[in-house]
């Protein structure tokens, strides 16, 4: 007989009982059995009459658990059974309802992509530099006044490069993507920025992937998905050429593959230990396992780190949940005190195919870059041969160093820490959207001018504002706190993952300083919110076999906040793409000081 549970058996949950120990306060059944010991089988002895036999104490189940794998079994699930981890079986319905709502993204942010037809905010520096790739290789100098090349660029006018290499503060790989764009669609509005609304709407696909993996729910990813939709910020930084959106895209991408490598990991566990006697590893290490699902995770994280440096914090996180992940699936298959074993048989591959092959990868997207002969600082070997780096390393990969040292040094010195912005704002305000950023402006349009009605006394304005829709960031920050609780109080790993995931994007920028910061880099959080958002919804919305009054208030509810987030996101439209407004329109939008 099964011990009965006060709950609910989870068959993804398992391991949320015993997960991450190691740094990551979540409760391990070893600990709870020496509080409240848990007899495999009935309690022998005598009972005194009138007193019922007491069944053993199951720890009580978050209601998120409940939705998220309710099931009709209430018995103790065995090992083998709760390492193979399956996904929901409407895969057909789950590949529709993604490839839909990944085509209503495409289609939203790809309507009118070509306006405002001209250079807005630093897409000076990167469709340019796309430019200057397609014919160099690295990035050439534009010579004369900046907004008179500017505007001459966005003519189809290129006469102001010149092949004298320039320095730039950010690795190539998102520049390359740009002018992918470029060589495809022309240079253009539309073909320096459709690279943008391409990742864009891979990113809505990933974060549904994502979703419904964590959440074993197609409605729960279905759901992310199309919340990111229609947020506000997401929608600006993909109809832009700036590089964050490929970072974005990069970052949630290899942390979904981890997630997959978490699944993968067990079953092959599970199937190892299913052949063995009594299912159990029995006080061994087990077996090693190969996992091509970190080696892609590895393939992206080095690609996002050629976008944006930043890239490694939450690399280096991830790295550290794998080998936690990797010990508790051994021990939870019987290996006791080996499952240490894990840190060598599974950390050392996992820090091969995450950090290693991602620094080649790395590396490869400099190739171009390496072997131009105009550079910025091309002779800097031949200035200073003796310097050791370049006799020991050559030229080409000496300089390389050379750029990494100057471009930290741009990022980190002095200069930098003291710079102010009129659009800077306090990372600590990004989840409640303390301060937005004007990608593109036009602040005084006559009335009779360009259309503009404005009435006697009043103007028109053209703005595009990096700002997300706020009934979504305002609910997905609260759910991030009730997602930290859920994870560090109730030991809820799914929790867990959108929480590191945000924490890793986020808190770095804050112990960054006092340095210009701008609420757009917020866009590599945001994904990772709304899946948290998503499953907190979930829990309002109730199982599908709940009691029909309980799941119709749930389904009102969340559709109802759903329908509110999308009446939101289209009063803001017209400052995410720059429509005619009258100033006094532009300010019924303005709903705080730091949004102007």
């Amino acid at each position: 007989m099964g011990v009965r549970r006060r709950g609910v058996t989870l068959a993804g949950m398992s391991d949320s009982i015993i997960d991450v120990r190691l740094g990551f306060l979540e409760r391990t059944s070893k600990k709870r059995s020496r509080r409240r010991p848990v007899p495999r089988h009935p309690p022998s002895g005598k009972v005194k009459q009138g007193q019922p036999a007491r069944s053993a104490p199951i720890p009580l189940m978050t209601w998120v658990e409940r939705f998220l794998y309710a099931g009709k079994d209430h018995t103790v699930v065995p090992a083998v059974d709760q390492l193979r981890q399956g996904l929901p079986t409407d895969r057909l319905i789950g590949w529709i309802v993604t490839l839909v709502v990944t085509g209503i993204a495409f289609v939203v942010r790809l309507y009118r992509l070509g306006y405002p037809a001209q250079l807005v905010f630093d897409e000076s520096y990167y469709a340019k530099d796309a430019w200057s790739y397609l014919q160099y290789g690295y990035e050439g100098t534009w010579e004369g006044d900046s907004v008179a090349f500017n505007q001459a660029f966005a003519n189809g006018d290129y006469s102001a490069l010149q092949s004298a290499g320039a320095w730039a503060v950010h690795p190539p790989l998102g520049k390359w993507l740009i002018a992918a764009g470029e060589a495809l669609f022309g240079v253009s509005p539309f073909g320096w920025r459709i690279s943008s609304v391409v990742f864009g709407a891979l990113l809505v696909f990933v974060v549904i992937r994502l979703g419904r993996r964590l959440s074993r729910s197609t409605v729960i990813g279905g759901l992310a998905g199309l919340l990111l939709c229609f947020d506000g910020l997401h929608f600006v930084m993909s109809r832009i050429a700036l590089l964050d959106i490929f970072q974005a895209f990069f970052i949630v991408a290899a942390v979904s593959c981890v997630v997959t490598d978490r699944d993968y990991f067990r079953n092959r566990l599970g199937d190892h230990i299913a052949t063995s006697p009594g299912q159990t590893l029995a006080g061994q290490a087990g077996p090693f396992i190969f996992r091509p699902w970190l080696i892609a995770a590895g393939v992206l994280f080095g690609a996002g780190c050629a976008v944006k440096w930043n890239t490694i914090y939450p690399l280096a996180v991830f790295g550290v949940v794998v080998v936690v992940w990797s010990y508790t699936a051994r021990r939870l298959a019987g290996a006791r005190k080996r499952s240490r074993w894990a840190l060598l048989f599974d950390g050392v591959p996992a820090f091969i195919s995450m950090v290693i092959v991602g620094v080649g990868v790395y590396l490869a997207t400099w190739i171009p870059w390496l072997s131009a002969t105009g550079v910025h600082a091309r002779e800097w070997g031949v200035d200073y041969p003796g310097v050791g780096e370049s006799s020991a390393f050559g030229d080409a990969m000496t300089r390389l160093w050379w750029w990494h040292e100057i471009t930290y040094d741009f990022h980190t010195n002095d200069d930098m820490a003291t710079a102010t912005h009129v659009y800077s704002s306090n990372p600590w305000g990004w989840p409640f959207l303390g301060r937005t950023i004007a990608i593109f402006g036009e602040n005084d349009i006559q009335p009779g001018v360009d259309g503009c009605k404005a009435a006697a006394g009043d103007i028109c304005v053209r703005v595009v504002t990096g700002l997300g829709t706020p009934l979504l960031w305002w609910a997905a920050a609260i759910a991030l706190i009730v997602g930290l609780i859920w994870w560090l109080a109730r030991a809820d790993w799914r929790f867990g993952v959108t929480s590191l995931a945000t924490l890793s994007t986020w808190i770095p920028w804050i112990l960054a300083g006092s340095r210009p910061m701008f609420n757009f880099y917020a866009i590599t959080m945001i994904p990772f919110m709304v899946i948290g958002l998503a499953m907190a919804l979930g829990v309002i919305l109730g199982q599908s076999d709940a009691d029909p009054p309980r799941r119709r208030a749930g389904v009102i509810v969340v559709s109802s906040y759903v329908g509110l987030v999308v009446v939101n996101f289209v009063f803001f439209y017209p400052i995410y793409t720059g429509q005619l407004l009258t100033r006094a329109q532009w300010l019924t939008r303005m709903w705080f000081p730091g949004w102007a």
